[in-house]
């Protein structure tokens, strides 16, 4: 599939503008700014459109080829802040950190979780082993699930020092709230950046870190020609 059909600019501009920003603790400005030094004008709403548009591109073509059953998940909820006011960003990680899904609340509650547990739960089937903290509503949504004849098989455990690699993750989303501005538009270029982070870690793990290149790893996953 062609995913810069009738575009203005061309693939390898976007691919740039895209990667720069979801990889990179940069603004649409900044990253404008590192075009301009290239000789290429383009405004910065433009780059935004862009990393609405491509960034669930990204995302949903990064999940379709990473679907499989995994032993075990970390799930963890951590909040941010859009346009001053606090929201609810649960995610789920597989063992090796791969991001699973990310789902973003306006409340923390037992309800948010039971549907964040049960999508999970559709999209990648059951883990023995469920890992998160202790926080009440998720417990709750664990129990309701399981009574409903969901996860009956897995353990969940919630030891705090077995979730820290989740937690830790959470520093890269959290360290870019000052550019959220909208629900909408965050969970895109959440979505985003956690696609560009996953193919990094998978590179990493794979020993192929060496020469990575943020723009020529989504041409891959894109499947256009390097």
């Amino acid at each position: 599939m062609d995913y810069f059909k009738g575009k203005q600019f061309q693939k390898d501009v976007i691919i740039v503008a895209v990667g720069y920003y979801l990889r990179y603790n940069l603004s649409y400005r900044e990253v404008q700014e590192i075009l301009c030094d290239c000789g290429i004008n383009v405004c910065h709403t433009t780059i935004y459109r862009w990393v609405q548009e491509y960034g669930k591109v990204l995302y949903q073509i990064w999940k379709k080829k990473n679907r499989q059953l995994f032993y075990s998940w970390k799930m963890d909820e951590t909040y941010i802040k859009i346009k001053g006011k606090w929201h609810y960003l649960y995610r789920a990680i597989d063992a090796d950190g791969l991001t699973l899904d990310i789902w973003l609340r306006k409340k923390r509650d037992t309800q948010a979780a039971y549907a964040f547990l049960k999508r999970l739960k559709k999209q990648f089937g059951e883990p023995k082993v469920l890992v998160t903290d202790k926080a009440p509503s998720i417990g709750s949504a664990f129990k309701k699930l399981q009574k409903n004849g969901f996860y009956l098989k897995t353990e969940h455990r919630t030891l705090k020092y077995l979730n820290n690699l989740i937690e830790q993750d959470h520093h890269p989303i959290k360290r870019r709230s000052k550019f959220y501005r909208s629900l909408r538009t965050v969970s895109t270029t959440i979505k985003g950046m956690e696609t560009i982070r996953g193919i990094y870690k998978k590179s990493r793990k794979e020993g192929n870190l060496f020469g990575f290149s943020v723009c020529t790893e989504i041409k891959v996953l894109m499947s256009i020609p390097a």
